[in-house]
């Protein structure tokens, strides 16, 4: 198995310098230098570009359906084509930064994601929207775990919490700004604006990056990249997804169903066996030797599908339902984020004295309590007395367990492997917001039209509010039964991570040298 050592240093010092430890510590980005303040809004900017996008596209579902008179798998194609190939790579994005410089797959990643948004936005059918959503997966893989490598590595041992802590902020209020962004661009008439906001984005991180932003590499890895577990993994949750999907308008005997799920079914499995047998995997599958990170992680996939099944189906119901416009149908949204933003690193704090078996266990059920009052939605909901209370809870809940599973995941790996153990627990996430957006509509009987007649969508909706229930539910009981108070207390992550995963951790790196853009730091 891979053994992933701690970035040692960056390559190519700068010239007519020397490379004494005294010289690499002032090479070293302080935060309060304007070298150092732009690179902390570059990797803003650039994580924000899939934080952001992701809210947003769920918004504006209903209208895309609308204007291409798409059936509800096409919805869920919209969603899921993203987190297919994002879910995927996202490892292997990690690992080809590492290898190759973290702001060159940094950039190539805002760049890639920024050009496959404006395809989204001039996607004629929904079809050739779907394949740009694919494409926009890729560079999320690869500009989403270099933001937070960049600023492990790149800032100085004494700056680098504190700018860790600046983005994570930030993070989080870009995503409570992002409904409302969502809901009033829609607003202006048509759901492409929502893709449009990126490419400006985008030229901002580049044109900030080319200047500011130091280069970093690991020097010492020198394996070979893993791109065949990378592409069984796209082909196998791809074609599970598919036949996951088809199932919605046909029967589970069609070969249009059965036949890609049991190929991709099997296409996982032989993933599983090659990453075992590889000499250099992308996913070190002895780390699920330990009962601890299996349980966890076991966890994080019944949460997060919940979460992702829920949240999915919720801004469609106040939309196509209550008949809430897409900025209030956004704004539902942001009681969730806020309550995260307030308690989640007051939690986690609480999880590191008390253990996180606790937390782990409550947290859900308060979700799950959240999700039941939703059933209260209807034709005649209002945003304060039938949407606030119910999600408020629901985030409540998911601020209570999210950094406990984090630094559970975390402890339960060796420290070495800290930031491969954080990067397969976020794509453990990814691939059950995937599966759950694809079979809960299936179990539920969302299919072809329904979702533009209330009537119809409502019983279907509340079915799939108590399915997400029991998963929140299942998931408190497997951690009240499974999960120990280890000794050895995981690292704190970032205090804030998206609704959709768990944050991503990256292990602290020792002090590096750099190749600097045109900018000198200390400036």
């Amino acid at each position: 198995m891979r053994t992933l050592r701690r970035p040692m240093s960056t390559v190519s010092p700068r010239p007519s310098t020397d490379t004494t430890a005294e010289q690499r510590l002032n090479d070293a980005l302080r935060l309060e230098t304007r070298a150092g303040r732009g690179v902390l809004i570059a990797c803003v900017l650039g994580s924000g570009l899939a934080g952001i996008d992701s809210t947003v596209v769920n918004i504006a579902l209903p209208r895309i359906g609308r204007d291409f008179d798409a059936g509800f798998s096409a919805l869920q194609w919209t969603v899921s084509g993203y987190t297919v190939t994002l879910a995927a790579l996202i490892l292997l994005g990690g690992s080809l930064g590492d290898r190759f410089g973290r702001r060159r797959l940094f950039l190539i990643g805002v760049v890639w994601f920024a050009a496959a948004s404006c395809l989204c936005a001039a996607a004629p059918s929904v079809e050739l929207l779907v394949a740009a959503r694919v494409l926009q997966g890729i560079g999320g893989a690869l500009l989403t775990p270099a933001s937070l490598a960049i600023l492990q590595s790149s800032f100085a041992e004494e700056d680098r919490s504190r700018a860790i802590g600046a983005w994570s902020g930030w993070s989080g209020t870009a995503s409570a700004i992002a409904p409302f962004l969502g809901g009033w661009l829609i607003g202006l008439g048509s759901w492409r604006w929502v893709f449009l906001i990126n490419p400006p984005l985008a030229i901002a991180v580049i044109l900030i990056s080319r200047r500011v932003m130091p280069e970093s590499r690991d020097v010492e890895d020198t394996y070979p990249v893993d791109l065949v577990g990378a592409a069984l993994g796209v082909a196998g949750l791809g074609a599970v997804t598919i036949g996951i999907i088809s199932a919605s308008d046909r029967s589970l005997a069609d070969p249009r169903v059965w036949l890609p799920t049991a190929l991709g079914l099997m296409i996982l499995a032989a993933m599983i066996v090659y990453e075992r047998r590889a000499r250099h995997p992308m996913l070190p599958v002895e780390l699920f030797r330990s009962r601890q990170f299996s349980a966890t992680n076991a966890v994080t996939f019944l949460l997060y599908a919940s979460n992702a099944g829920a949240l999915f189906l919720l801004v469609i119901e106040l939309q196509t339902v209550s008949g809430f416009s897409p900025l209030l149908a956004g704004s539902a949204l942001l009681p969730i984020t806020v309550v995260m933003l307030l308690l989640a690193a007051r939690f986690g704090a609480l999880a590191q004295r008390m253990g996180p078996r606790l937390f782990m266990s409550v947290g859900p059920c308060i979700a799950a309590a959240g999700l039941l009052l939703c059933l209260r939605l209807g034709r005649t909901a209002h945003y304060a007395t039938d949407v606030l209370g119910p999600l408020t809870l629901f985030g409540l809940g998911l601020a209570v367990f999210v950094a406990p599973l984090t630094s559970t995941v975390l402890s339960a790996a060796p420290a070495t492997h800290a930031g491969v153990a954080s990067g397969v627990n976020n794509a453990v996430a990814r691939a059950a917001g995937l599966l759950a957006i694809a079979a809960l509509p299936v179990v539920v009987g969302l299919n072809g039209t329904v979702y533009t007649d209330p009537h119809r969508f409502i019983p279907a909706f509340h079915d799939a509010l108590w399915i997400c229930a029991g998963l929140q539910l299942a998931g408190g009981l497997l951690s009240a039964v499974t999960i120990r108070n280890p000794r050895r207390v995981g690292p704190r992550g970032p205090a804030f991570c998206s609704l959709d995963t768990p944050p991503l951790h990256v292990a602290t790196v020792q002090q590096p040298t750099f190749r600097l853009g045109r900018a000198d730091p200390d400036e």
